[in-house]
């Protein structure tokens, strides 16, 4: 069983693929059951485990399987699902086996692979990627006992280093991109385009800042209303942006849609009823929800995740001490489940002559019984049994020694002396 990561994230892939290789959250249950099948489809054993991880930043497929090549296999998997073309993804691909899957899992957890360094948000993405696999069939002992250990090894990088404690976040790196176009955030109005985690921290952020006003836009009122609620602003459907986007100065937006929900027509119109006022707006959403052809209007000021991410990265410097802290940390663990996978490699042989042995004791027990009931002396069927027993255990040995040549044979004469050094 080969343990393998295959993926791409912010480093190796800009917006424009990672948008297209993204999994929907609806998507996943279906896509962690399409990717086992697409290994076992290859290798007939079957066994094989997969899950998969899809944020703004990355998508991943972990995956633990008995195929000859698991990597190129995964690989194609990726393509295959979203319908790109291979040749064109596989420049942008990292495919990662074993010790480096792990290592990079474990990187992943702790938030040092993140654009916002030791950032926290991933972990818990992470969880719910690992509960939808869980739930779609995905995980069994490899991959369960993997996540399990990259939540312990997070916790761990989080509690004894200081990897987040200079972090910027990707919500106070927008507060900062707006003051570039607007002198006081106070005068200005502000819409939120959806409801999730990653518009509360922005809300946060900005209402800090005590904007003019502050209007959640989602698909669910309610929800929209909860999230309004907190910050004393208000909620509109998202059907309404059409009309009512020239009434805001700051957009930020970060959906789950498929599909772009603001449009270039759509902001052309807003800046025309706005007389031509700037509009800062900050899509967050991967697949995107702001057409990437708005940034060619004068009056809007278009920026993605990317763009965000070149901000956070200042004050990178005053984190490597942490960081290599966190790395010593993550590398020693990964030594520790390493071993762990090498002991999961010798259960089978360890069960198959656990199952061989018992077969043997059961065959000279019954031939013992046998002899007691023909009425033979105690003495000497315990004599017989433990004589059958020693020479049905070390027929397989000795035959193997016999047969073997060379330096099989010089192996087996130190080894096998080893394995049959009893207790005394």
């Amino acid at each position: 069983m080969q343990l393998l990561a295959v993926g791409l994230n912010h480093n190796t892939a800009p917006v424009s693929l990672r948008e297209q290789l993204a999994f929907a959250p609806e998507q996943l249950g279906q896509a962690v059951v399409a990717a086992r099948s697409w290994f076992e489809r290859i290798d007939q054993r079957g066994g094989d485990e997969a899950a998969i991880l899809s944020t703004c930043n990355r998508t991943e497929l972990y995956a633990a399987s008995t195929v000859p090549d698991p990597l190129d296999a995964g690989a194609h998997f990726l393509a295959d699902f979203h319908k790109l073309n291979y040749a064109e993804l596989r420049p942008h691909l990292y495919m990662l086996p074993q010790h480096d899957a792990v290592r990079h899992t474990f990187r992943v957890a702790s938030g040092l692979d993140s654009m916002v360094l030791g950032e926290t948000q991933i972990l818990g993405q992470i969880k719910d990627a690992i509960r939808t696999a869980d739930e779609a069939g995905g995980l069994g002992t490899y991959l369960h006992q993997l996540f399990q250990r990259s939540f312990s090894v997070a916790k761990e990088v989080r509690s004894t280093t200081e990897i987040g404690a200079h972090s910027v976040s990707m919500a106070a790196a927008a507060v900062r991109l707006s003051q570039r176009i607007f002198d006081k955030i106070a005068e200005q109005n502000v819409l939120f385009i959806g409801a999730g985690e990653m518009i509360e921290l922005c809300a946060t952020h900005f209402a800090a800042q005590n904007p003019k006003s502050i209007t959640i836009a989602n698909r669910t009122l309610d929800r929209g209303e909860l999230l309004a609620h907190r910050f004393g602003g208000r909620a509109i459907r998202l059907a309404d942006l059409q009309d009512k986007l020239h009434q805001y100065d700051i957009v930020i937006s970060c959906t789950a849609s498929s599909l772009p929900l603001i449009g270039l027509g759509m902001v052309e119109r807003a800046i025309k009823a706005r007389r031509h006022k700037p509009m800062f707006m900050v899509d967050l959403a991967v697949p995107r929800d702001i057409e990437p052809e708005v940034a060619r209007l004068n009056d809007a000021f278009l920026y993605t995740v990317d763009d965000l991410g070149k901000v956070v990265q200042t004050g990178l410097e005053s984190r490597q001490a942490a960081v290599a802290q966190a790395e010593a940390i993550i590398e020693t663990r990964v030594q520790s489940f390493m071993h762990w996978v090498d002991d999961r490699a010798v259960v089978p042989v360890i069960q198959s002559l656990q199952e061989n042995s018992e077969a043997l004791r059961l065959l000279e027990l019954e031939r013992a019984r046998k002899m007691l009931a023909k009425g033979e002396d105690i003495d000497t069927v315990l004599e017989a049994l433990s004589r059958g027993l020693t020479a049905k255990f070390m027929h397989g040995p000795q035959q193997a020694l016999r047969h073997a040549q060379g330096d099989e044979r010089a192996q087996l004469a130190e080894l096998l002396p080893q394995m049959f050094r009893g207790r005394r």
